[in-house]
């Protein structure tokens, strides 16, 4: 299929095609649930390629606008652009299949895997698989800086702009700090005067709940409070979910905390399920659905505040640049991440082969990642059974 002709005045993708109905919607989102493996910058990219290049339903700039205050929102942000594409697509209804159908596969999932944890005691063995997808994610998340780098990347300045994002991340500045300063970075550049105009479109970080007991009440405040304010990967949940259900509350072991993060990293869809394997061991099916509820509830809520106000900021040229320069930072931070991957997943001949295949593949010959990903998880499984390494 062709790409889609710039708009030569404005540097832009000219509009993509029109609506999905709501049974598309859901079945894009019930099959990234269930195959969307590598976290949040992963995920991003297969939404990319589904809802940019092969559907049609945004053009790239739309995209990288969604992404970009998905990014500056607390909360998972992968979630976050599921639901924004959902609200795009259908209003209301497609607000809640969007983020409903990406999220349910992966705490489905993770109940399971629960229940199998507090029967047997320890995680499913999942070696084989996580070392044939690495390289994949690898692969995935690189063709989607390509393509939304052609967009978003429109001058030297936000070259170097992402460039820097990338660097100030792999240095440890929060994920947030770098896109406020991104953004700050092209207002400066642009001579915009009236900064103190510009909306707020990150909330506030309210106090901890005295919460000191357990209960069912609790537990749900507990993940309210957790998908409220925290920012950034699975790594700041972790230290979100010990500051309060290890060290504060005592409801949860240092092991059982880490066993959770790791299902919600080897499981496909967001990282943030991990609330669901903790609510099914402190409360079984009731306590997992509550935590699940409650972690992902405020996501809907900001998307459903902001998604409306886009269209219009974008029309600002305050909050134009605001933007571009937040885009710019959001692939650097994904440019951080697939160094980080690729040095984690790619170790000897054939995880090195697995990813140059397929980035061939991906961007070569357009095949679908979903299928990339299977192929990989099942010689993953073999590779590693048959001990050859």
């Amino acid at each position: 299929m062709a790409e889609i002709p710039p708009n030569h005045e404005t540097g832009l993708l000219s509009e993509a095609n029109g609506k999905s109905s709501l049974g598309q919607l859901a079945a894009l989102f019930l099959r990234l649930g269930l195959t969307a493996f590598g976290g949040p910058a992963a995920h991003i990219a297969m939404m990319e390629d589904e809802v940019v290049n092969r559907k049609r339903w945004l053009d790239r700039q739309r995209f990288l606008d969604l992404l970009g205050v998905a990014n500056l929102l607390p909360g998972p942000s992968s979630s976050e652009l599921a639901i924004y594409i959902g609200q795009s697509q259908a209003g209301w209804a497609g607000l809640l299949l969007g983020g409903a159908c990406f999220i349910l596969p992966a705490a489905l999932l993770t109940a399971m895997i629960a229940w199998a944890y507090t029967r047997f005691g320890s995680l499913p063995q999942a070696t084989g698989i996580l070392y044939g997808i690495r390289p994949v994610v690898v692969a995935i998340i690189f063709q989607a800086l390509w393509r939304l780098g052609q967009t978003a990347l429109k001058t030297k300045v936000l070259m170097i702009i992402a460039v820097g994002a990338a660097a100030a991340s792999l240095a440890g500045l929060g994920p947030v700090w770098v896109l406020l300063c991104c953004g700050t970075v092209v207002l400066a550049k642009r001579s915009v005067q009236r900064l103190r105009s510009l909306p707020a479109v990150f909330g506030f970080v309210p106090t901890a709940a005295i919460i000191t007991h357990w209960s069912l009440g609790n537990l749900f405040l507990i993940f309210l409070k957790i998908g409220a304010v925290v920012f950034g990967s699975g790594y700041v949940l972790l230290a979100f979910l010990r500051a309060d259900l290890v060290d504060r509350l005592h409801w949860l072991t240092e092991k059982q905390l880490l066993d959770a993060v790791a299902v919600g990293q080897i499981t496909p869809g967001p990282v943030f399920s991990a609330a669901t394997f903790i609510g099914y061991i402190l409360a079984g099916g009731r306590g997992a659905f509550l935590a699940t509820v409650a972690i992902f509830l405020p996501a809907f809520f900001l998307v459903a505040f902001t998604g409306p106000l886009l269209p219009r900021l974008r029309k600002s040229k305050s909050v134009s640049a605001l933007l571009d320069g937040v885009n710019a930072g959001s692939l650097g931070l994904m440019l951080a991440v697939v160094l980080f991957l690729a040095r984690a997943a790619i170790f000897d001949l054939a995880t090195a082969l697995t990813a140059i295949g397929s980035a061939v593949l991906l961007l070569r010959f357009k095949v679908n990642a979903t299928w990339v990903i299977l192929a990989s998880a099942v010689f993953g499984i073999i590779y590693s059974g048959l001990h050859i390494r």
